[in-house]
């Protein structure tokens, strides 16, 4: 696990694309030119982690989905990479018959069954064209990896294994099994990837524990079988400390429902919340330029820029997890440290003759003298800073836009007082009341986060009030309405999760961004800092991960699929505390959830965490999930 889990992912796709050899580092011919053919699921699983042009270094000339219309390139080697479904396993025949490539490199992100692949072998008979299958793979890459230690399930069709789905009230039991099995069949697919086998651990009575039952089985079947074992061998040997198993926590979304309905103070979580953000792209719709048009002139439309914010972006990976306040600041100074670097810009382009933004011409210049050696060499990195200083300073205005207009700082702080339940400053109806703060999404999340943080429910006459004052502010209050039912059907209403008992400290106002010149006007933004406490799900990894004893945690159960009979026990055998754990949240997991668990293992010498979840999702897809369920 100390590689990363999007590393090793990563060198998997590299192998498969290099025709399921591993490449070879300083082979100096071109590469063999392909195609790739993938569907929207291998399109998911692959854009986080290669980019275009790492697929043309690769010999990837073109990629294109399965079910579009596709012309015949007779002489190419066509690799395919999708899930094995009906719909998928047509086409593939189909292509077949209408010879479509030269060769035919099959790889299918999760197992295929016996029977498709006959149908395969089938059509390949048909069309004459056996010779040309070369080969075909079970990858087992069905999962996405957005970060290095942060995995999702899946992207499409992601409302079937999502929040609502295995907690919607009229769920039959075949349909909570296939959820189940599916869910399963990506997490056998990360360990297949990661080359371990955890130990597991989960809560009873929930959806996490039908996962580990599940699990367990299906590692213990792939260990018994050693002929075909996936664990067995090279992959083994990778993990670097393969004698050292990973625990894996598996935690239920209804342990903690506040935390993703919780405003957040973080540059990566606000991102996610109050902007469009998927698979690591942000997109931003710019606003049209300030310039009047000619009367009569239709009003311009809106620009949509899309930002990937990848693993090579050094101010994402340094400051995603930052308080937005530093962020601002961070993005500030790199500005004002480029503009000093600007001039040398203008004088190299001056020395080289190019006048103007023509970055082509620049790198066809021959590095014939010193002069221009030098000066070819720190342009690209200059403007790639001027790149993504233009990045941030967008992303981080576009939120910064969310906050002063909703006054998201107010809600973040309240919603942090009232988790730690410290005393508040102004009554929650105040809050709800108040025309100018927040949408009214905002004033539901709020409330819910009270409801479900306080110990005793409020009384009816106090509910009334409070529903009045939500109706008034324009929200739907069917998310209320599951919440009650939640509320009263768990048994956890008896002792509501503690969420640590610190608030963030104001700092006063902003005091250096506010000096004239800064991109960022933050007046009225408090600057807030934040103090490390552990949310529920990173104080049960904490207790399982240290082995420390707890009553929230010790009756979780305990599986090791290497143990020739399984034994249904709460009781570890193994004693020692873990180096690394993989927390997994059966019905979706966000990034405050991921963010607080990287800040705990920070204090932890050379112990790594990686999080998963069944789907991410920001407050907004939350809340139309809970409203969805609490909808009569």
């Amino acid at each position: 696990m100390a590689a990363g889990i999007r590393e090793k992912q990563t060198v998997a796709l590299k192998r498969m694309l290099n025709f399921n050899v591993p490449p070879v580092k300083n082979s100096t011919g071109e590469p063999v030119w392909k195609v790739l053919i993938y569907d929207r699921f291998g399109q998911d699983i692959i854009s986080p982690l290669l980019s275009v042009k790492e697929l043309r270094d690769m010999g990837i000339t073109l990629h294109l989905l399965l079910h579009s219309d596709r012309d015949a390139i007779p002489d190419v080697p066509a690799v395919y990479f999708v899930m094995p479904t009906e719909e998928n396993i047509d086409r593939m025949c189909q292509d077949l018959r209408n010879q479509l490539y030269e060769s035919y490199y099959l790889n299918f992100i999760s197992a295929i069954s016996r029977s498709k692949l006959e149908d395969i072998a089938n059509a390949a008979i048909g069309a004459n064209a056996v010779t040309q299958v070369a080969k075909v793979f079970d990858q087992y890459l069905n999962f996405i990896t957005l970060e290095d230690d942060m995995f999702v399930l899946c992207n499409q069709n992601k409302e079937l294994v999502s929040y609502r789905a295995i907690n919607r009230p009229d769920i039959t039991d075949t349909e909570m099994e296939t959820i189940m099995d599916t869910i399963v069949d990506s997490l056998f697919c990360f360990f297949v990837t990661l080359g371990a086998i955890p130990i597991i651990r989960c809560s009873r009575g929930t959806a996490a524990e039908m996962v580990a039952v599940k699990l367990d089985k299906k590692l213990r079947e792939n260990l018994r079988d050693a002929r075909n074992s996936l664990f067995t061998g090279d992959t083994l040997g990778a993990g670097q400390f393969s004698f050292q198993r990973p625990l894996l926590v598996l935690v239920d979304r209804n342990i903690d429902l506040a935390t993703p309905l919780h405003h957040t103070w973080t540059y990566q979580a606000l991102v996610h919340d109050v902007l469009d953000f998927h698979l690591n792209r942000v997109n931003l719709e710019e606003s049209p330029g300030m310039e009047s048009s000619p009367a009569g002139a239709r009003p311009k439309k809106k620009n949509k820029k899309s930002y990937d914010l990848t693993a090579s972006d050094k101010f994402w990976q340094k400051h995603k997890g930052s308080p937005f306040p530093e962020v601002a600041e961070s993005v500030q100074q790199e500005l004002e440290s480029y503009r000093a670097q600007e001039d040398e810009v203008k004088r190299l382009k001056s020395i080289m003759g190019i006048e103007g933004e023509d970055e082509g011409a620049i790198s066809m210049l021959s590095d014939n003298t010193a002069k221009l050696t030098s000066a070819v060499s720190s342009l690209p990195e200059l403007l790639e800073k001027k790149r993504l200083i233009d990045l941030h300073t967008n992303v981080a205005t576009a939120v910064l836009e969310h906050i002063k207009s909703r006054k998201l700082d107010v809600y973040f702080e309240y919603e942090e007082k009232i988790m730690s339940k410290s005393t508040l400053d102004k009554s929650l109806l105040d809050m709800i009341s108040d025309p100018d703060a927040g949408t009214p999404e905002d004033k539901m999340r709020l409330f819910l986060i009270y409801y479900i943080s306080s110990a005793q429910a409020p009384s009816e006459i106090d509910l009334e009030q409070y529903k009045k004052a939500l109706t008034d502010a324009g929200c739907n209050l069917a998310p209320l309405s599951y919440i009650k039912q939640w509320k009263a059907f768990t048994k956890m209403a008896s002792a509501p999760t503690s969420y640590g008992n610190t608030t963030p400290k104001p700092l006063g106002l902003f005091s250096r961004v506010m000096n004239t010149g800064s991109q960022f006007v933050m007046e009225g933004v408090k600057n807030l800092v934040l103090k490390q406490q552990n949310l529920p799900v990173t104080r049960i990894l904490d207790n399982l991960m240290e082995m420390k004893s707890n009553p929230e945690t010790d009756d979780y159960r305990y599986f090791d699929p290497k143990m020739l009979r399984g034994s249904d026990s709460s009781v570890p055998r193994n004693k020692n505390p873990f180096q690394e754990a993989i927390v997994f949240v059966v019905g979706g997991g966000n990034y405050i959830e991921y963010q607080n668990l990287i800040d705990y293992i920070k204090g932890k010498q050379g112990k790594h965490v990686l999080y998963g979840c069944s789907e991410l999702f920001n407050a907004t897809q939350f809340i139309k999930q809970l409203s969805q369920l609490g909808q009569k």
